[in-house]
């Protein structure tokens, strides 16, 4: 009997590839098959895939199958997750268990006239694209949280009309004599839809008149009702919030003989978090500093499972618009008895903190306490002072308080420096409400280093609680965030390559290759390109009871600590840390640490929910504003090139808007998908993302927030030194969002 001939053992490599190249899934027989791998031998081929799945180069599949990680089936179930710039909607497979973070979904208009909303699934068939995103089209929505739809309601002729506010939803609804609900024109409705027809416009039926036309808070409350957001507290919660009492100083430490301060925007009303920082005296720790940040303590307030809880937990965060603040705790609470008032005894969770000469976290203690805030200070307070200009009507705190806050936060700089930390240098928009509730203006935050300083400490504080629990083997909320995908470099190595810039392939991507990419192009016409095309490359931050880890940050193990009035997850934390350090008796009951993942799903959902609205909301208000200024010239900047046409960022107000292709200018212009660029086709005019632009105004929707232009010029700022562009002028009502949003900023 001839003897059968041995085949050498696949490698890892070997079996990877055969899988990649393969059409679909394929399973073990098919593998085995293909080298002829038998009898105990499977066992190997076992350990192998095993390996390569623990590691994130495979996914499971269907049944026993495997796939390319992030391969997605041709029809699936996915979850809206958000909108894009543009208002269109984002997703990402219903149930996605892999290691590898899941792929980006874009999901196309469908026509049934009603747009899903964030938390709807779909079925959907799926298609890939070339940068590594997919395309899918709706099959059949399922779980719909709503078949209702917002617009502005009108009278045509003897017939009334719902013109949607969602921007994504082309077709308007007639409503039928009758069914009015006392609607005026020019209110903002909700309404129903009846149906489909054959012919005509489809009918819908007015259930809630949201906002009359001429309410100043029409952007706010269309973005509160399109996106879901909760507004409302039960009684049994306002009861209580309103019933709470200052925390007696009983089995507590006593911080009051520290002159802790607190720092904020201008015009906040919660203040939940307060600095100290001198000179350690420790000589083993020479040059070094010791910093005590203090949080308030919502916990004592909110006990797990009561009324306040749940709706804490419902809304998942504050939700902050450019007039009013959806709160996550009632205003009793979140702007009384929780917020750190100077002059005001206030309980608090502190830890404090010893750092090196360099930055460098030596030790840190938690504990439960009682304080007294020093000063209220604005970081513009701030920064003059540091500036040696203060103002003469600003009380500040003694004793060099600034001082050491920023020597400390020198030797802070060093390690974030040390660690290669993503530093972001785009501006933000800022919009400025007036008394009366309008937009006065619409700008950009600048960036001060007394923002810098509350972020660092808030970052080591952070990081102190993440390690803490970590250590003590407790149940940690962590703030996560994944490094990027292999599809997004690669997109991100175009762009680059493109400036001459090269990014190796094969690489390890750490956090400081991004920062000496945007270092190189510090103070360039092509920084603004560079550092978007990097922003995009990056992962979603997310929350989980995994570490795995702040990617942007870089650091291993990070928790979100420092604003439990306004997060979900930082109340998590606050009585995870209780519970670990036996710090009081409400502390993290065992229930709710074994539904850390069913929780951080919902919070990372709500922070999503808050993002978009916010966002939303600031495109209104924006559109409200430039309204006036329907054909104004502006100097802009290309920040992404489509189908459709280019999309610009004007440079001082930073609002977003479309330039149709047809607007683009006198030629053909054809979109250049491989190059992801815009090309004319007789004069061989270029439009591609980076591009300064001059652009006139030629229509603002103040109901969907959406901008249309029309090409004047192109690159005169690079070649001419640049035109002074029409200025948007605001004034001091500044919004509480946006100055919380800098004070934070790298939302991490």
């Amino acid at each position: 009997m001839a003897k059968r001939q041995e085949t050498e053992f696949p490698t890892k490599r070997q079996i990877l590839e055969f899988i990649q190249k393969s059409q679909g899934s394929v399973g073990k027989r098919e593998i085995a098959r293909a080298f002829k791998i038998r009898g105990n031998d499977r066992t190997r081929l076992n350990d192998i895939l095993r390996d390569l799945r623990a590691s994130g180069d495979l996914a499971r599949g269907r049944g026993r199958r495997f796939d390319n990680p992030g391969t997605l089936r041709k029809v699936a179930v996915i979850e809206i997750t958000g909108l894009d710039k543009d208002g269109d909607p984002l997703a990402r497979p219903a149930n996605w268990d892999e290691n590898a973070p899941p792929p980006t979904i874009y999901l196309q208009p469908n026509n049934t006239g009603v747009a899903p909303r964030i938390g709807d699934r779909v079925l959907a068939r799926i298609s890939p694209a070339d940068d590594g995103t997919y395309s899918a089209r709706t099959i059949k929505q399922l779980d719909s949280s709503t078949n209702n739809v917002l617009g502005v309601f009108k009278v045509v002729g003897e017939s009334g009309r719902i013109i949607p506010t969602n921007r994504r939803i082309r077709s308007e609804f007639s409503v039928q004599a009758g069914s009015e609900r006392g609607a005026t024109p020019g209110d903002i409705v909700e309404a129903q839809t009846l149906g489909s027809r054959k012919y005509g416009l489809r009918e819908a039926r007015i259930v809630d008149v949201v906002a009359s036309g001429s309410e100043p808070r029409a952007p706010s409350l269309i973005a509160i009702h399109t996106h879901g957001i909760p507004t409302k507290f039960s009684p049994r919660s306002i009861a209580d919030a309103g019933a709470a009492r200052s925390i007696s100083l009983e089995g507590r430490t006593d911080l009051r003989g520290i002159s802790l301060i607190t720092i904020d925007g201008e015009d906040a009303r919660d203040f939940d978090d307060a600095v100290w920082a001198e000179p350690d005296t420790d000589p083993r720790n020479i040059a070094g500093w010791h910093l005590v940040v203090a949080i308030a303590d919502v916990a004592y307030y909110v006990k797990p499972d009561s009324p306040l809880d749940k709706d804490a937990y419902e809304r998942g965060n504050s939700v902050y618009f450019p007039d009013q603040v959806v709160p996550m705790l009632p205003e009793a609470l979140s702007s009384g008895m929780c917020s750190l008032l100077p002059g005001e005894d206030r309980g608090c969770l502190a830890v404090h903190m010893w750092i090196d000469a360099s930055g460098i976290l030596v030790r840190h203690e938690f504990l439960r306490g009682i304080m007294r805030s020093a000063a209220r200070l604005t970081y513009e307070e701030v920064q003059r002072a540091k500036d040696n200009h203060p103002d003469e009507e600003t009380t500040l705190p003694s004793h060099g308080i600034i001082e050491n806050l920023y020597g400390a936060f020198e030797a802070l700089k060093k390690a974030r420096m040390q660690r290669g930390t993503m530093d972001f240098e785009i501006p933000e928009r800022r919009i400025h409400i007036d008394q009366g509730g309008d937009v006065s203006g619409v700008d950009s935050i600048p960036r001060l280093d007394s923002h810098r300083l509350i972020e660092e400490f808030m970052i080591n504080a952070n990081v102190a609680a993440a390690e803490t629990l970590e250590g003590r083997g407790a149940p940690c909320m962590f703030r996560i965030h994944d490094r990027p995908s292999l599809e997004k470099v690669e997109s991100l190595r175009e762009t680059l390559t493109s400036l001459g810039i090269k990014l190796a392939r094969g690489q390890v991507i750490k956090p400081h290759v991004f920062q000496n990419i945007l270092r190189k192009f510090k103070n360039t016409p092509q920084y603004y390109l560079v550092g978007t095309a990097v922003l995009r490359t990056q992962s979603q931050a997310t929350y989980g009871p995994d570490n795995i880890g702040h990617f942007g940050l870089s650091l291993r193990r990070y928790a979100h600590f420092t604003s439990p009035i306004r997060r979900y997850s930082d109340l998590l934390v606050h009585r995870a840390l209780i519970g670990a350090l036996s710090l009081g008796n409400d502390g993290l009951q065992t229930q709710t640490g074994e539904r850390f993942y069913e929780i951080a799903k919902h919070v990372s959902f709500t922070e999503r929910r808050a993002v978009d609205a916010e966002r939303d909301a600031a495109d209104r208000f924006t559109a409200k504003y430039l309204a006036n200024e329907v054909g104004a010239e502006f100097a802009g900047r290309i920040n992404s090139v489509h189908r459709v046409g280019v999309f610009v960022t004007l440079e001082e107000s930073r609002a977003d808007g479309l330039v149709p292709m047809s607007l683009l200018g006198a030629d053909r212009f054809e979109f250049n998908p491989r190059k992801q660029q815009i090309e004319g086709q007789a004069t061989g005019k270029v439009y591609k993302m980076g591009n300064t632009i001059r652009v006139r105004l030629e229509e603002a929707n103040t109901h969907t927030g959406s901008l249309a232009f029309s090409v004047v010029g192109q690159e005169r700022n690079s070649r001419h030194g640049g035109e002074k562009p029409n200025r948007v002028k605001g004034n001091t009502h500044v919004t509480k969002h946006r100055r919380r949003r800098a004070k934070n900023r790298p939302k991490t």
